[in-house]
Order: C-alpha cells, then sequence, then structure tokens
C-alpha cells in the first residue's frame, strides 16, 4: 500500500468518526429546548461544513497522482485541523 492510499484511508477513518460525532449532536440538538435548539443549530452546521470541506479536500488528494499528493496533503491537513476544532467547540457547547 502506497503512503498516499495509507493517509487517505486514516484521514477517511476520522471523518466517519466525525460523522459519527456530528450525528450525536443533531440528536442532542433535537431532543433540547427550544433555545438550546437554537444554540446548537450553529454548532452543528459549523461541523457540516467543516466534514464538507474535508471530504472535498479528500476527493482532491485521491484524485491526484502519487507524486502530485503531498501537495495537497497540506490542504487535507487543513481541513481536518478545522473540523478537529469545530468538534471540539461543539462537543463544549452541548456539555453546557
Amino acid at each position: 500500500m502506497s503512503t498516499k492510499e495509507a493517509y487517505k484511508q486514516k484521514i477517511e477513518a476520522e471523518l466517519e468518526l466525525a460523522q459519527a460525532k456530528l450525528a450525536e449532536f443533531k440528536a442532542q440538538a433535537k431532543i433540547s429546548t427550544a433555545d438550546a435548539r437554537i444554540k446548537h443549530a450553529k454548532q452543528v452546521k459549523e461541523v457540516e461544513q467543516r466534514v464538507g470541506a474535508t471530504k472535498a479536500k479528500l476527493k482532491e488528494l485521491g484524485e491526484d497522482s502519487e507524486d502530485a499528493w503531498e501537495q495537497f496533503k497540506d490542504g487535507v491537513e487543513s481541513a481536518w485541523g478545522a473540523l478537529s476544532v469545530a468538534i471540539r467547540n461543539a462537543t463544549a457547547k452541548f456539555k453546557s
């Protein structure tokens, strides 16, 4: 297995975990009070956007040649970092 493929599989697995967390946030928002639902909607939307951005970067990475993928790796790392922060922020908001 190439380094590119191994990296792609790692990010895909992390993305699956992020999507599971997003589903959890959505479920929590549904059972919240109206005020909490409004507050949590912003967090859910941000995580959804970050998941989409990370998926897009991962797709670009998959389409690149073995030689060019290193250039896009930074973009994927950046998108994943932003998604991780959004998940941490949302987790903190849902706990409060």
